[in-house]
């Protein structure tokens, strides 16, 4: 039994965030939780909220052990996008994409 926890139009870029992501997919929840708390990125606390909430779903709504879960599947989806105009010379702007994400957390009891 899976279960999952999704967060989504979160405002850090994707890329930054599938960096962090990449470190947890299939460890134990101890352990990506320990990963988590000490990697030093700004998309490590989302990520960490997003993983409790998965984990406090599997508890809740399926009865599964937490001892026993991990991390199945994590991803991260570009969400939309903000746009922001940038004056720039001769009455001219830049348009500056400020990116968001939808994190994706799956977590499922080892056999």
């Amino acid at each position: 039994m899976e279960t999952k926890a999704i967060a989504k139009t979160v405002r850090i870029a994707p890329r930054k965030a599938r960096l962090v992501i990449d470190l947890i997919r299939g460890k134990d929840i101890k352990e990506a939780q320990a990963i988590l708390m000490f990697t030093p990125r700004a998309a490590s606390p989302i990520i960490l909220k997003v993983l409790n909430s998965a984990v406090a779903n599997a508890e809740h709504n399926n009865k599964a052990n937490a001892e026993k879960l991990y991390v199945k599947e994590a991803y991260v989806n570009e969400g939309f996008r903000l746009k922001r105009m940038l004056p720039r010379a001769k009455g001219q702007g830049d348009i500056i994409q400020k990116r968001t994400s939808h994190i994706t957390v799956v977590v499922a009891e080892r056999e």
